[in-house]
């Protein structure tokens, strides 16, 4: 009876591993599997001569490193701006208790929602007429802001978990609001910190519909993009864009790997209150 208590959790955690590594490990093994081998009938499980071409070609036909450097560059501004604001906020809604903080919540957790489907042509006539099309403005507004509900809630929560001593020792030295929130606050709460910008800097890296529709082409286009706009019109480069798609992924992963603590210590704050 113990072994099978046993059994069924690593079984649920085998299959759920699996879930997950599972589309990596494919893509995987057709980025290593040479041109001929990806046409063959029918397909083998495993490369029978392992190549790394397709990850040279990623480089040697298209323009990556710029597009590589366009997502940090957007993905890394959207994140800062939703911190910036997002921390503002949270500030008056979890520690300066400004009426409605429930109301706000409930606005923000709303926004977020919405479909971004129905803010593409809005944002396409106003890009437009400003003249931001195909900038990094266009990119780095429209994901900061649907990037900001997310942050606001998790910095909401994890303000309303710091001690108000600390708070309170603060105003007697004489610190402004201000002043308390970048001296004290924003130091104690670094993993809330962290899970707010890793989550805005994810949703940033992945985005492909303002990044097709409001940057799509000229010196700004994302790797989203480009690795949408790999196929030709006679083929479609299967072992490439898997390579694109590993090189993407694997800087993502990183981060998480490093910063793992802390996202969790800020998803799980005001979990266990008391």
């Amino acid at each position: 009876m113990r072994h099978a208590r046993r059994l069924v959790p690593a079984l649920a955690v085998a299959v759920a591993l699996a879930w997950c590594t599972g589309p990596v490990l494919w893509q995987l093994v057709t980025a290593l599997k040479s041109t001929e081998e990806l046409y063959r009938v029918p397909p083998g499980w495993l490369p029978a001569s392992p190549t790394l071409e397709h990850f040279a070609r990623v480089f040697d036909g298209h323009p990556f490193g710029r597009n590589l450097l366009n997502s940090a560059v957007v993905a890394g501004a959207s994140a800062l701006a939703a911190l910036a604001f997002g921390s503002l906020a949270a500030y008056g809604l979890a520690i300066l208790r400004i009426p409605g903080t429930r109301l706000v919540l409930g606005a923000a957790l709303g926004a977020a929602m919405f479909p971004p489907i129905a803010l593409v042509g809005p944002l396409f006539t106003l890009f437009d007429r400003l003249g931001l099309l195909n900038t990094y403005l266009a990119l780095i507004i429209p994901h900061a802001a649907l990037a900001l509900p997310l942050t606001l809630w998790v910095l909401t929560s994890y303000f309303g978990e710091i001690p108000r001593d600390i708070l309170k020792a603060a105003e007697v030295d004489g610190c402004t609001p201000l002043a308390a929130l970048w001296h004290i606050l924003l130091p104690v709460a670094a993993p809330g910190l962290a899970t707010a910008g890793i989550l805005a800097f994810i949703y940033s890296w992945n985005e492909f519909l303002f990044a097709l529709s409001l940057a799509g082409t000229g010196r700004v286009q994302t790797v989203t993009v480009a690795i949408a706009l790999f196929p030709g019109l006679e083929e479609f480069p299967w072992g490439q864009i898997a390579a694109a798609s590993l090189i993407v992924t694997l800087p993502v992963i990183g981060v998480v790997l490093i910063l793992q603590r802390r996202i969790v210590a800020g998803l799980t704050a005001g979990a266990l209150g008391g």
